[in-house]
């Protein structure tokens, strides 16, 4: 049985709005089918500040669950009518919270394969409700799979396998191509959003991202291409080799584990081979020891891979979560996630960020200042 659960409450005083777009890059063959005249697509959701309106119906998780879940694979237990009864702190199409004229805007990129834009939800909902807008974009054949609005299913490319790959360094640029054109779509919306709710209210000039696993990978790719992206949060996954190779100029935080936590978690539920620690771990810090301004490497021993995003939360399978446990896990998450865009987007103080807290003794945190 899979536990049932809620979205704890955000500690941000906004409430929380939803929205899903469906873009199509008329100018971007598709890389992963046969068909010449395919163009790549995107199902991009975005959060944002709302008025708090407690008596108000709250949108579900996903809505897309008939094919979601059959998707999972690995986690036989999350049906559909389990993913249906999950719901969240957003409500559909809410107003824009009319506190501020406009907010930051921060792009999350999701994992791969058995993932899907809605996964770290935990994360996303708190960033919000402190006054950030999240577009959080699915990515057709990485994800487990992608649901377009007239029925059509993106589902998995196999091909991706095993995790890294010469086929995976081939189109990491190409997938980083997505959090571009969403940018661009995004200065579209804010000039004229066809639903007429975001329409002026998203700050482009404070634009930052976020990813976890692959989302990871190829954010930081995107954040090397892209200048209009101030700054990333990369959590738990290797660097791309140009990555490695070029370095990255904005403000960029690491939340990772130590060696051992992944040794402990390859026993406990597989994954995590010596050469893929060894890879994930001395990308990462290569690019952290050569940033020409402000870094952050934050390691959490005891965190598994899966407490960085929703699913332990969903599910009951032994071995998903680290001996930190997923709440704590998502505590410390949104804490440092929170101070580093706080920092860095918005300018404001982050004592969190400055050295060790007795809040999260769990923490080894190291800096980089230019």
């Amino acid at each position: 049985m899979c536990p049932v659960f809620r979205f704890p409450h955000p500690t941000g005083h906004h409430g929380i709005g939803t929205v899903t777009y469906h873009w199509v890059d008329a100018n971007r063959p598709e890389a992963f089918t046969a068909d010449p005249d395919d163009r790549r697509e995107l199902m991009v959701q975005l959060w944002y500040p709302a008025p708090p309106d407690p008596a108000a119906p709250r949108a579900p998780y996903v809505r897309d669950a008939d094919a979601l879940a059959p998707a999972l694979t690995p986690l036989p237990e999350l049906t559909p009518q389990h993913l249906n009864d999950v719901t969240t702190n957003a409500i559909e199409a809410a107003p824009v919270a009319d506190d501020q004229p406009s907010y930051p805007v921060l792009l999350f990129l999701e994992g791969i394969k058995f993932a899907y834009r809605q996964q770290n939800t935990f994360q996303v909902e708190e960033l919000v409700s402190h006054g950030y807008v999240v577009a959080a974009i699915d990515q057709p054949y990485v994800a487990a799979t992608a649901l377009f609005p007239d029925g059509r299913q993106a589902a998995y490319d196999p091909r991706w396998d095993p995790p890294h790959s010469a086929f995976m360094d081939a189109h990491i640029p190409y997938l980083a191509q997505d959090a571009m054109f969403t940018l661009d779509q995004l200065v579209a919306l804010n000039r004229a959003d066809p639903n007429g709710i975001l329409t002026g209210r998203l700050d482009l000039q404070r634009a930052g991202l976020f990813g976890m696993s692959m989302g990871a990978v190829v954010g930081g790719e995107a954040c090397r291409l892209e200048p209009r992206l101030r700054a990333g949060l990369l959590m738990d996954a290797m660097m791309p080799a140009e990555v490695v190779r070029a370095g990255l100029r904005q403000p960029i935080m690491w939340i990772t584990r130590d060696a051992d936590t992944m040794r402990l978690e390859r026993r406990r539920s597989g994954g995590w081979a010596e050469p893929v620690i060894h890879e994930t771990l001395t990308t990462m810090r290569a690019v952290y020891e050569r940033l020409p301004g402000d870094g952050y490497y934050v390691q959490v021993p005891g965190v598994f891979h899966a407490d960085m995003t929703d699913v332990p939360l969903l599910a009951s399978r032994v071995g998903l979560s680290g001996p930190v446990g997923v709440q704590r896990a998502h505590q410390i998450v949104n804490a440092y996630s929170l101070a580093f865009f706080d920092r860095h987007l918005k300018g404001r103080p982050a004592a969190l960020l400055d050295g060790p807290a007795a809040r999260y003794p769990e923490v080894l945190l190291e800096t980089r200042r230019p």
